[in-house]
């Protein structure tokens, strides 16, 4: 099928997929509102085969040493299938299944899966990651940019309406250095500005409150999240199978007969 953007439907909801375009999430409107901040980098985009930063762009498997493109530097972050334009497998009105194979740089040769799936009332995101040959290391995640403020009327960024409200209770945060990376101390939570990692072992549970508009729910069974606020336009909440730099530091191997699997569902409720 083609990579051209598509909509899938379910009620009043629509999701926009741009699978020429990272097989991301361009777009989610509820009731005529859009949650997602606009544009080509933006929207929700999939983190594979690692999330967030990776520390001077290198990651060790067993003896081999891997170096991947400094796109931050001096760091390499948010993994390479957003970069790419992923096949579209099947689509029906409310869901589609989308593949990537990992090409270089990534040196091991694989298969990312990506489920999108709307109904009236929740958008689940699914994702795995399998290999064609030997086992390696990789991680999951989702960037989703919410819109901070869903506007006064059907869904511009601007307008009369409050902000966004985020509430969420972690049992720990990762510390952040000096370098935006973990040191690998665990602190009690701070309040925002965020861009930080934090655990939450029960899984993700996030909250995102338009006031007199929308209440949005992101969860997953995964138990690291990220939260970054400090954008004027958007929040970002990223659910994800490790912290950053978690190929060196916390490694989930996919093997021939484990592929690697994650899922994030946004509900929402409208107030």
């Amino acid at each position: 099928m083609s990579d051209e953007d598509f909509t899938l439907t379910a009620g009043d909801a629509e999701v926009t997929v741009r699978p020429g375009n990272g097989g991301r999430v361009g777009g989610l409107r509820v009731g005529g509102a859009e949650l997602l901040r606009q544009g080509e980098r933006f929207g929700c985009f999939p983190m594979v085969p690692w999330c967030g930063r990776i520390r001077d762009g290198r990651f060790r498997d067993g003896a081999d040493v891997h170096q991947m493109p400094l796109n931050a530097p001096p760091h390499a972050i948010h993994g390479t299938v957003r970069d790419g334009a992923w096949k579209v497998a099947r689509r029906s009105a409310d869901e589609a299944v989308l593949t990537y194979d990992l090409v270089d740089p990534w040196p091991y040769p694989g298969r990312v899966t990506q489920i999108v799936a709307l109904t009236e009332d929740a958008l689940t995101l699914s994702m795995a990651v399998e290999t064609y040959g030997s086992s390696f290391p990789a991680q999951i995640g989702w960037h989703p940019w919410f819109n901070r403020n869903l506007g006064a009327g059907t869904g511009g960024t601007g307008g009369t309406s409050e902000d966004v409200e985020v509430a969420f209770a972690p049992a720990w945060q990762e510390e952040r250095g000096a370098d935006h990376l973990p040191t690998g101390n665990r602190i009690e939570p701070k309040p925002g500005p965020w861009d930080d990692c934090f655990g939450m072992p029960g899984g993700v549970s996030v909250s995102l409150t338009w006031p007199g508009r929308l209440r949005l729910e992101v969860t997953s069974r995964e138990k690291w999240v990220v939260v970054y606020d400090e954008q004027e336009a958007a929040v970002c909440v990223e659910p994800q199978t490790g912290p950053p730099d978690g190929l060196n530091t916390l490694p989930r191997l996919v093997t021939p007969l484990e592929p690697l699997e994650a899922t994030t569902t946004w509900s929402w409720t409208r107030l």
